[in-house]
């Protein structure tokens, strides 16, 4: 069976980002992806990005096995093999390896997990990145309490049906949690289909 998942908005959503990461990320060193999800963000970002090194990680069995699985058929030198990392955990099992991460790219996950998580991604920021390493969100955001357009308000209210822990994110929220472990919003940049890239960096 051919182990391969696939999110739609992946297709959609890539090259608006890499234009972005392109542009904010270091130009060298490792990227540690948290929620790499299916692996097709991987995949796609690995190759163009080098020599940055590319980290997928993910916390469920079936999906790292879909990034394993995309990997093997888009090879890249700079892909590494997915981790088992749960962003809520207190600690990850990169920081079990003698690896400098020098940014963490997050993608669609915090309105798709409870709050804790997002909590947990602070924090692990915080441990694991380096004086100046970056921080990278996507994903769509309420600002200032407010919903950015009726279609994230719908998809707000599907989220919470599905799991009440869930939902789009007060973007203030974020950047005062994030602040709190000592990253500093840099840039607010905004993108197709009422989402945000938001840039972060440790100081």
């Amino acid at each position: 069976m051919d182990a391969r998942r696939y999110a739609p908005a992946t297709q959609r959503n890539r090259e608006p980002i890499l234009e972005v990461l392109l542009r904010v990320l270091p130009p060298q060193g490792n990227i540690l992806e948290i929620a790499s999800g299916t692996g097709e963000h991987s995949i796609f970002f690995a190759p163009r990005l080098a020599p940055r090194q590319w980290y997928p990680s993910e916390p469920q069995p079936q999906l790292r096995e879909s990034i394993t699985t995309w990997g093997n058929y888009f090879k890249s030198d700079n892909l590494h093999p997915p981790l088992d990392i749960d962003a809520a955990a207190d600690h990850w099992s990169i920081e079990e390896q003698d690896i400098t991460i020098n940014a963490i790219v997050n993608i669609n996950m915090i309105h798709i997990s409870p709050w804790e998580t997002c909590l947990g991604l602070m924090a692990g920021a915080k441990r694991i990145l380096p004086v100046g390493g970056i921080l990278y969100l996507y994903g769509p955001y309420k600002r200032n309490g407010k919903h950015t357009a009726p279609s994230n308000q719908a998809f707000d209210r599907s989220l919470r049906l599905q799991n009440p822990e869930w939902g789009v994110r007060n973007l203030e929220d974020v950047v005062s949690v994030a602040q709190e472990n000592s990253l500093v919003l840099q840039e607010i940049v905004p993108m197709p289909a009422n989402n945000l890239s938001v840039v972060f960096k440790l100081i």
